[in-house]
């Protein structure tokens, strides 16, 4: 006899029933976790600076600058972003165009040379023109014997003012404007400006009707790339005495040694760069860079007599007053004077330099493959959203991001320490900002989105095909991208550490903040002998940071003239 017992209990739901596994979603993967926390760690600086405004207790110093320097901090603020913005926008698409759109004697060689100047960093270029144009340089000493002038008889415009200084950052950063029009110039201006003409239009009205509408993303952005980084510097607007929103942040933190006034000076020149992208990304629109398929190429319009002369002359100045000219101004001075101290003393800063640059350059090509990475596998748009983020360290200046990053990892320190000594009962000193550690977590915020941009773009030019049928043999991801992609980025990840080497290897602003004790680089030692009016001392150091700077200048020329395009 069998008794078979039915359950028929009035709730079914209570009975146990075997759960799914636990799956978290792909954005939270171990890659897409481990690229936000590192988007995370880079954007403390932003949201420290960001944090400073509502913090209580501003003190007199910060009531001092508001009523006394700030109004003067915004007007040459104003004026040099006036200036640069229309300098480089002239000199970089008169260029583009003529190189790309006209052909005429030397064009083959301007079309990669006017990218030499990117070399020289703006101060740099400040110390020669200020020793070849000063009341005893041989420009002027050349005018007074010539004509037998004396000091009254004539009138010499200073190049020590903010308009030398707009002057300075024109020569040195038109070339961004440059590249990014010239491309589009030969991908979508081509067919349709020779459609123009057919229609009875001129050249000129062929150029600002047709050509110049179809550059204007790659314009705006060139100029906002220029902008920010006079915005970031410190060099030349220190030296040419120029009071600005970075001068004015050393000079709170260093002079007034009042860290809070520094921050909130740092978040209004934040205030500054939020407002330049917002004006990019609304002078845009709906437009983007080159898109749709490439146009045919157009026929060059071949000049002639006058005309091809002052092509000739309209890439030969820039070239010449960004490039050539101090070049030669540097070079005579290393070699006919240069720097007492240059010997074992220069071993050192040679050895600081590399060492922060190289370590800053393979961290930053790490975590750019890392973020890159993980926003490629991802389903959800998070880590491109973080990547984003990351961005935002590169339209940062030096002064903002070293106030960012010393106020938090100064109180990290200090907690590090009492931690250890209350564990060990020795106090092991400042393990971050005592080392380079902290100058390398700044140069990071800074320069990341330069590597980071190159492996996104190598990484986009990778099908997707290519993945998927490395995942069906068996392949990982993490084999995926070790036997796939890492041959195929091999290029964008050398360009990626050289571009990161070379701009922190200028960097002035951060370094002087972080640096350890008795810890200086060539940036800084250059800066240093040229605030003590030792210019041909300075040349020695400076003609070393624009050797190194040539590095992917002279690789950038190549692939220019090579393809055409940057």
């Amino acid at each position: 006899m069998r008794i078979i017992i039915i359950s028929a209990s009035p709730y079914p739901s209570l009975l146990p029933v075997p759960l799914p596994p636990l799956r978290l979603p792909k954005a939270f993967s171990l890659t897409g976790s481990t690229g936000f926390l590192c988007a995370l760690i880079l954007a403390v600086p932003v949201l420290v600076v960001a944090g400073s405004v509502f913090a209580g207790g501003t003190g007199e110093t910060w009531a001092h600058l508001a009523s006394t320097v700030l109004p003067e901090f915004l007007l040459n603020t104003l004026i040099m972003v006036l200036g640069v913005g229309a300098g480089v926008a002239l000199i970089g698409v008169g260029c583009a165009w003529l190189t790309a759109m006209t052909e005429f004697p030397g064009r083959r060689m301007f079309e990669w040379a006017l990218v030499l100047p990117m070399a020289f960093p703006a101060y740099v270029l400040a110390y020669m023109y200020t020793d070849f144009l000063q009341f005893v340089g041989p420009v002027q000493s050349w005018l007074r014997e010539t004509f037998h002038w004396t000091r009254a008889d004539y009138w010499f415009p200073d190049v020590r003012s903010v308009g030398g200084a707009c002057v300075m950052f024109v020569l040195v950063l038109y070339p961004y404007v440059y590249m990014l029009a010239r491309a589009a110039f030969l991908e979508r201006a081509g067919s349709l400006t020779e459609a123009a003409r057919s229609a009875g239009l001129g050249p000129w009205a062929a150029f600002m009707r047709v050509s110049l509408p179809l550059a204007r993303p790659a314009l705006v952005t060139g100029v906002s790339l220029a902008l920010m980084e006079t915005l970031a510097d410190f060099g030349t607007v220190s030296y040419f005495a120029v009071q600005t929103f970075t001068t004015g942040i050393m000079r709170a933190w260093f002079s007034l040694g009042d860290r809070l006034a520094a921050a909130q000076l740092a978040a209004a020149l934040l205030v500054c760069v939020a407002f330049l992208l917002a004006l990019e990304k609304a002078s845009r629109g709906r437009a983007r860079h080159a898109a749709g398929p490439r146009a045919r190429p157009a026929t060059r319009a071949r000049l002639h007599g006058p005309a091809a002369l002052a092509a000739w002359l309209a890439c030969a100045l820039p070239l010449a007053g960004g490039f050539l000219l101090p070049g030669l101004l540097l070079l005579r001075m290393a070699f006919n004077q240069g720097d007492a101290q240059f010997g074992s003393r220069y071993l050192d800063l040679v050895h600081n330099s590399l060492l922060v640059a190289g370590v800053t350059a393979a961290c930053a090509v790490g975590l750019a493959v890392l973020l890159a990475y993980a926003a490629r596998l991802a389903s959800s748009p998070l880590p491109g959203f973080m990547n984003r983020i990351v961005g935002l360290g590169y339209a940062l200046p030096g002064s903002v991001i070293a106030v960012g990053v010393l106020i938090p990892v100064t109180r990290l320190d200090h907690w590090l320490a009492a931690t250890v000594q209350h564990f060990t009962g020795s106090n092991p000193g400042l393990l971050l900002t005592g080392g380079i550690t902290a100058l390398v977590y700044a140069c990071l915020v800074r320069y990341l989105t330069v590597a980071l941009g190159s492996v996104e773009s190598g990484l986009a030019r990778i099908t997707p095909s290519m993945d998927e049928a490395s995942r069906s043999l068996g392949c990982s991801r993490a084999t995926t991208l070790r036997r796939v992609h890492w041959p195929l980025l091999r290029g964008s990840l050398l360009t990626a550490g050289l571009l990161v080497f070379v701009d922190v290897m200028k960097e002035l602003p951060a370094t002087l903040v972080m640096r350890p004790f008795n810890f200086d680089t060539l940036a800084t030692q250059a800066y240093t002998l040229a605030s003590d009016e030792r210019l041909a001392e300075a040349a020695t150091a400076s003609l070393a940071i624009v050797l190194v700077g040539l590095l992917p200048v002279i690789l950038l020329s190549r692939r220019i003239s090579r393809t055409g395009t940057a």
